[in-house]
């Protein structure tokens, strides 16, 4: 027991040891287990720019068709991660653990639908060490839990060609309220199929238009999917889906009634 015990605070301190000087992880994103600090920095005053779609560039300009922009503290970590995990897998924990702990999806893209690795590695994140076969990406942005309702967490995944695996995430508290924030469609939907489940804790009982608009027009990317409509304004929700053009075969009630809205994938 003690020979066990010592090891493994060896293979922490070992672990630790290798971290960049004065790095830490960010408070809302757990380490991949085995993970090291590779790369560390923390700035006041940055003004960034994060995506909420595919990126291209054209005429030499990066474009894109949603972002959001925001200036304010910027912790970025990023991490070298044990060799026989992909950088998928480290992204999908994170992820799940964000989600987890109240982060709110705002975009989630992976593989060719993100766009040119190189342009995500060179031009978003200023790291060319996170370019990578473009299959083998994946990008989220959420926006974190109350108290931290006003700081942004970005997490970008790549396993290089030579099979090394990054995930940098990069933590923006704002200087200024970020406001109301919608994620997209698709990404509502992604995570709908990947979970069986959206939980959207901050919807109140009464539809707000927006996102009754928003919400149809994920459920209609796929008009194969049934959900259950739960939530103590479920009987509201269910009927401003309908009204935005979502059958009403599709949609049942379900028996929670907490606040929030809750969709859930009927199999």
């Amino acid at each position: 027991m003690r020979l066990s015990l010592l090891a493994g605070l060896l293979l922490a301190a070992s672990a630790q040891a290798a971290d960049q000087p004065d790095s830490h992880d960010l408070a809302a994103l757990p380490r991949f287990p085995h993970a090291e600090i590779f790369e560390f920095r923390e700035r006041d005053g940055e003004e960034r720019t994060y995506p909420q779609s595919a990126i291209r560039r054209i005429s030499n300009q990066l474009r894109m068709e949603r972002k959001v922009e925001v200036e304010g503290r910027q912790t970025a970590v990023t991490y070298r991660l044990p060799s026989g995990h992909s950088a998928l897998d480290a992204f999908d924990r994170a992820r799940q653990d964000l989600l987890k702990g109240g982060a709110e999806l705002l975009y989630w893209c992976q593989g060719r639908d993100c766009g040119s690795s190189s342009l995500w590695a060179n031009t978003v994140f200023g790291n060319a060490r996170l370019y990578g076969p473009d299959e083998q990406q994946a990008y989220l942005l959420v926006r974190l839990a109350e108290p931290s309702q006003d700081s942004l967490l970005a997490l970008y995944a790549i396993t290089r060609g030579n099979r090394r695996a990054y995930l940098h995430a990069e933590q923006l508290d704002a200087n200024a309220p970020l406001g109301e924030l919608l994620p997209t469609p698709d990404t509502l939907m992604r995570e709908l199929k990947a979970s069986g489940e959206l939980r959207l804790a901050r919807l109140p009982a009464e539809p707000p238009a927006n996102w009754a608009t928003l919400l149809a027009r994920c459920l209609n990317l796929d008009s194969t999917l049934r959900v259950s409509v739960a939530g103590e304004g479920a009987e509201a929700w269910r009927e401003a889906l309908v009204g935005q053009g979502v059958r009403a075969a599709r949609l049942e009630l379900g028996e929670s009634r907490d606040p929030g809205l809750h969709l859930n994938l009927l199999r």
